[in-house]
């Protein structure tokens, strides 16, 4: 799959592996590809040839805590609720939950898809039986941030 360069790229992953790789000067680097000498310097030195990554290094939530995404996800692991069913379930607890919150919460975590159950039509937990009382604990504190959720089998 190749990258997709904006609509004003000059250059490249080859150009820039061209660059890198080339002998030339970088005033005959820039003449003979049509680029401002800077430019040619930058990817000269750059030690790489693909762009770097767009967007924030450690993403997060800004409409939920960090508290509250902790509560989504054990409550997901544990119950292996749907999306819609998650939602429905903690939007009295959470009020700032939104549908499209919670599905990038859950992708943002890895578990935005469910376990294919096993050949045997199992649950991968190796659970048979539905949830039947889910309670949740919700600290306030800021410096613990603690948070439990507890279910009961039958």
């Amino acid at each position: 799959m190749g990258s997709i360069q904006h609509a004003n790229a000059k250059t490249t992953p080859r150009i820039r592996k061209e660059i890198q790789d080339s002998k030339e000067t970088i005033t005959q680097l820039a003449e003979r590809l049509s680029l401002n000498h800077k430019t040619v310097l930058y990817w000269k030195h750059a030690g790489r040839v693909t762009d770097k990554k767009s967007g924030p290094k450690n993403p997060r939530s800004t409409s939920l805590t960090p508290s509250e995404e902790q509560v989504i996800v054990e409550f997901r692991r544990l119950t292996l609720f749907s999306l819609d069913d998650v939602f429905v379930s903690l939007k009295e607890q959470i009020p700032a939950l939104t549908r499209s919150n919670l599905h990038r919460c859950l992708k943002r975590h890895g578990i935005s898809r469910l376990p294919e159950p096993d050949e045997n039509g199992k649950n991968p937990h190796g659970r048979n039986s539905r949830i039947t009382t889910l309670d949740m604990f919700i600290s306030t504190s800021r410096k613990s941030g603690l948070t439990s959720v507890n279910s009961t089998f039958l």
